[in-house]
């Protein structure tokens, strides 16, 4: 009975003994791998370059200023165009004024005419036919010096609106004075609104133009060099933000 223990006392040993050291070499090797992981992990990111961080800066700034300069020419060039055609405005306003004006001094030259009394005529069909002839030649050639529209015109031959053949040619002569008075005004307040348009999209053309320049200027005074003495990476200039990698794109002006 003892041997037969002690007989498999001797064979059970070597049998723990291997499991033992297989158990222990391999705790050794996990032992290993944590501690070897973070120098591994440390060694793969590299440490940041601060020369290289300082070149990256400047190129992302340089970038922004390039393309903020070619903007604020942009600008520039559209707020130039923009005043010219505030300019076209204004003279053509400025003519429509002048027009009005001539045309309400005549109506009321015609008007204050017209408070004499009407020369006495014979009414015969040959004078009625002579104050109808007299009509249409007269609004015929105020249509020609662009004084009536063609509706207007129109109105006049058919004797609609009020145009009576009839009446004297006294009357009749203010009536297409204050016809073309009335019509002047209209076209002079169109041209007074455009004019004011006009000056609307030139002044904010000017002031998008303004703002891109004071940004291009900005851009342009960071990129020059600094003094020795105040060069730092904590005074550097930051690059606005969405600049890396993207485009410029001022606002439309108008």
């Amino acid at each position: 009975m003892s041997q037969t223990v002690l007989l498999n006392f001797l064979t059970a040993v070597p049998e723990a003994a291997a499991i033992w050291s297989a158990l222990t070499v391999l705790a050794l090797v996990l032992l290993a791998v944590l501690v070897a992981r973070p120098e591994r992990d440390g060694a793969g990111e590299p440490v940041p370059d601060p020369v290289d961080a300082e070149a990256l800066h400047r190129a992302d700034l340089a970038r922004y200023a390039d393309e903020v300069a070619v903007a604020a020419a942009g600008a520039t060039q559209t707020a130039r165009r923009r005043r010219e055609q505030w300019l076209a405005a204004q003279s053509e306003a400025d003519r429509a004024w002048t027009a009005y004006d001539e045309a309400d001094a005549a109506a009321r030259r015609l008007a204050g005419a017209g408070a004499l009394p009407a020369p006495h005529t014979p009414r015969t069909p040959a004078e009625y036919a002579a104050r109808e002839r007299w009509l249409h030649h007269a609004a015929m050639t105020a249509h020609w010096r662009g004084e009536l529209t063609a509706r207007q015109l129109a109105d006049v031959l058919a004797h609609r609106n009020g145009w009576d053949p009839r009446r004297h040619p006294a009357e009749q002569e203010i009536a297409l004075a204050r016809t073309v008075r009335d019509g002047r005004r209209a076209g002079w307040e169109t041209a007074a609104e455009r004019e004011r348009l006009a000056w609307r999209d030139a002044e904010l053309a000017a002031e998008a133009a303004r703002t891109l320049a004071a940004e291009s200027y900005a851009a342009i005074t960071a990129l020059r060099p600094a003094p020795a003495s105040r060069v730092s990476t904590a005074s550097r200039v930051p690059v606005p933000s969405a600049v890396r990698g993207a485009r410029w794109r001022p606002a439309r002006v108008g």
